[in-house]
């Protein structure tokens, strides 16, 4: 019996899970609002006692970055340590992951229910995967085939130099480095990214903003879900955000064919992150397979490579209980 955890600076979300049932079947889950708490022991205490279960491992995917099995969030005044909260728990073995990296340790064991096929491809067997997810940031990873199964390597390309392939996009970047001296696949692909895209739409007179909508940007607290609400339901009076996510959408499957030449990802290229499953029908576009296949010499090549939109919603929380199930 293990606990896996996905830790966000809003939400955390545990769950049991046993070898016999697998990563799909957990034995109960939960969510707590992370901002309620002084930190994840006292939410695993909770947790633990609520169901009154003893585990004999534990891995979490957390919102930060990891050093020594230690890590503070993100977003949150949380400071984890794994070792110590292996012994203040009795758990014993506590494992701490990068959020996109216990995503992609789910990649291999999603079922067809969990994917939605974008491009069917030729999927080459135990051969690299690669994952590409926009959420509040772009977070890239591949994985590869090593002693029969795969296994995870992170990056950082979300923050390579975006690379602008028509007009408008070189007019965006010239707009972006107003205000920026490294401009980022992130700052025009993710959840901060997708505003300054509309600004850039906005301030250079190519879409009009609608009356009163700055207003409702201004008050929200975060303006990305306001704009793809806006694009998704009220597309005739928002054209500005119709365009903004289609040029996101765009962007987002030019990098996703950059990191599948990248890592020769023959398997397939996942699309995740809390983005793509939203705006979903413009991922089935032809807009976003034409930007992924655009690779000159190679596109004959490129266009064998299977991608699928990751459906599932728990894909980080699925992920950790696949390591600490050893899968």
């Amino acid at each position: 019996m293990i606990l896996a955890g996905d830790i966000g600076g809003t939400n955390t979300r545990l769950g049991i899970f046993t070898a016999t049932r697998g990563p799909n079947h957990p034995l109960v889950t939960r969510k707590y609002p992370s901002r309620a708490y002084d930190g994840l022991e006292e939410v695993v205490r909770h947790f633990m006692g609520t169901y009154d279960v003893v585990v004999q491992r534990a891995s979490f995917g957390v919102a930060g970055p990891i050093k020594d099995n230690r890590s503070a969030i993100t977003n949150l005044s949380w400071v984890i340590d794994g070792d110590a909260l292996g012994r203040t728990t009795a758990i014993g073995d506590v494992a701490l992951l990068n959020d996109l990296e216990a995503m992609a340790y789910a990649i291999p064991n999603l079922d067809a229910a969990m994917l939605e096929t974008i491009n069917p491809g030729v999927p080459v067997t135990e051969c690299v995967k690669a994952l590409i997810a926009p959420g509040t940031g772009l977070g890239e990873v591949f994985l590869t085939w090593c002693g029969g199964r795969y296994r995870s390597h992170g990056s950082e390309g979300g923050h390579t130099e975006f690379g602008p392939r028509n007009a408008l996009e070189m007019a965006l970047l010239d707009y972006l480095l107003q205000f920026h001296e490294h401009v980022s696949y992130e700052r025009v692909c993710s959840g901060m990214g997708l505003p300054n895209l509309y600004a850039f739409l906005r301030d250079t007179g190519r879409c009009p903003e609608p009356p009163g909508f700055a207003r409702r940007l201004a008050r929200a607290a975060d303006p990305t879900p306001v704009i793809v609400n806006a694009a998704l339901d009220d597309p005739k009076n928002h054209s500005i955000c119709v365009a903004a996510l289609k040029l996101f959408t765009a962007i987002l499957g030019a990098e996703a064919g950059n990191l599948a030449m990248t890592v020769s990802a023959y398997s397939g290229v996942y699309i995740g992150g809390g983005i793509p499953p939203r705006i979903a029908d413009y991922i089935r576009s032809e807009r976003f397979l034409a930007a992924f296949q655009n690779k000159g010499r190679l596109r004959r090549m490129i266009a064998g490579i299977p991608i699928y939109l990751v459906t599932h919603p728990d894909t980080a929380l699925m992920g950790a209980a696949c390591h600490a199930l050893g899968l």
